[in-house]
């Protein structure tokens, strides 16, 4: 008796854990950001002009690593910064000197750690992480996107800017339309 009750779980078991694998959603695609270092994106900018997007990170941030692992890899974010963006990382506290229009921007020791001079003046010296800037194709910055963000209300930040609307729309008004 034992033997056939046991065999008649296993098998509803077996059955219940198939019927749940065969219709569940397939996972997501993986599409990979391709990431550019300042110079690159620089560089790649004199042949095909584009925004500039910088996740600007610390290798301490756990925030970072998880909109890494969250955000950054999920597969319409990755899309987007791939077609419009030069997707830049930056750490905010990278020991090596980078060269920009002239001007050599450096890392400044403070305290234990420190700060490099162009994630500095990216952020307007609000040095939180993560923090995303973007900017436009001269370089100029379009805006600022402090803090952690879900993939889902990322869009509407790689919208913004990739489609212009904040040439003509405030963020609040475009977010509030677009939430409707």
């Amino acid at each position: 008796m034992f033997n056939k009750v046991f065999s008649i779980l296993t098998f509803s078991i077996i059955a219940a854990a198939f019927l749940s694998f065969k219709n569940a959603e397939p996972l997501q695609e993986q599409v990979e950001v391709k990431w550019y270092t300042w110079e690159e994106a620089v560089e790649a900018s004199k042949t095909e002009e584009r925004k500039v997007f910088v996740d600007i990170y610390t290798d301490w941030c756990g925030w970072c690593k998880r909109m890494d692992k969250n955000t950054f890899s999920h597969k319409s974010v990755a899309k987007y910064l791939n077609d419009d963006f030069y997707a830049v990382k930056l750490n905010a506290e990278q020991r090596q000197d980078i060269i920009f229009k002239g001007h050599t921007f450096k890392y400044m020791k403070q305290g234990r750690r420190g700060y490099h001079q162009l994630a500095y003046e990216l952020m307007n010296g609000r040095m939180s992480y993560p923090t995303v800037v973007v900017l436009n194709e001269d370089f100029e910055r379009i805006f600022i996107a402090p803090g952690y963000q879900e993939a889902k209300d990322f869009e509407y930040v790689l919208r913004f800017a990739s489609e212009d609307h904040y040439k003509t729309k405030k963020w609040q008004a475009f977010l509030n339309e677009e939430k409707k």
